[in-house]
């Protein structure tokens, strides 16, 4: 079964899908992790992200993994904190928008997919990478509560303003990207997880997922 959660950053995707992760024993993937990497790897290359050959050349290059214990290895080792870095954050929308970027990271998504069940979770899972999927899910959360999660997790207060900024602009590029753009597919659940806790919008998701299985997959 393939259970995919697309949405706006911030909306809590990450946070749900690890937990749904939890509780069906599916294994997960993040999307976003795999362009955050292509990004982190790009800076430490010192490649300009004005450059798009130069950053097709670190996504087709760069190695990817996700082991039995649902660790994100780029380049054989694991990488949590150094892909949510400030300097991440900002370059990050530009090499995601990049087509052939999109392309090298969808392959590598279905191939490590395989015929696992999976809770796969981006801006694009259900309308592009998996059209076909069993459950999709789209989640979505007004900008300023976006927003305030971020600046929770940063625990930097100071910083709102211009994380609202950048989540806005992020949205902006997010949905007008020349491939797998940010949209809700037609026949996806759409959840605004603006007053939701986790636990609600989890109790959401597995109660469709239950359904599905229940009546049969699509």
């Amino acid at each position: 079964m393939v259970v995919a959660i697309d949405g706006p950053a911030g909306t809590g995707k990450s946070s749900v899908s690890k937990r749904l992760s939890e509780l069906t024993g599916f294994f997960y993937i993040n999307s976003g992790r795999f362009y955050r990497a292509i990004t982190w790897k790009a800076l430490q290359q010192r490649k300009n992200h004005h450059n798009p050959q130069a950053l097709i050349a670190t996504a087709t290059d760069i190695s990817i993994e996700i082991d039995g214990k649902q660790r994100f290895l780029v380049d054989g080792k694991v990488r949590n904190k150094e892909l949510h870095s400030p300097e991440v954050d900002r370059e990050v929308a530009a090499v995601s928008s990049i087509p052939e970027v999109r392309i090298a990271v969808n392959s590598r998504i279905k191939r490590i997919a395989g015929s696992r069940d999976i809770i796969v979770e981006g801006r694009d899972m259900s309308t592009v990478v998996f059209p076909n999927a069993d459950v999709k899910v789209f989640l979505d959360a007004d900008a300023e509560e976006r927003a305030r999660r971020r600046t929770k997790e940063l625990g930097d207060d100071a910083a709102y303003t211009e994380i609202l900024e950048r989540i806005r602009e992020r949205d902006k590029v997010d949905r007008s990207k020349a491939v797998g753009p940010l949209r809700q597919s037609d026949d996806a659940v759409y959840i605004d997880t603006t007053h939701l806790t986790l636990e609600q919008v989890c109790e959401r998701v597995i109660s469709i997922i239950h359904s599905k299985t229940k009546h049969g997959r699509s």
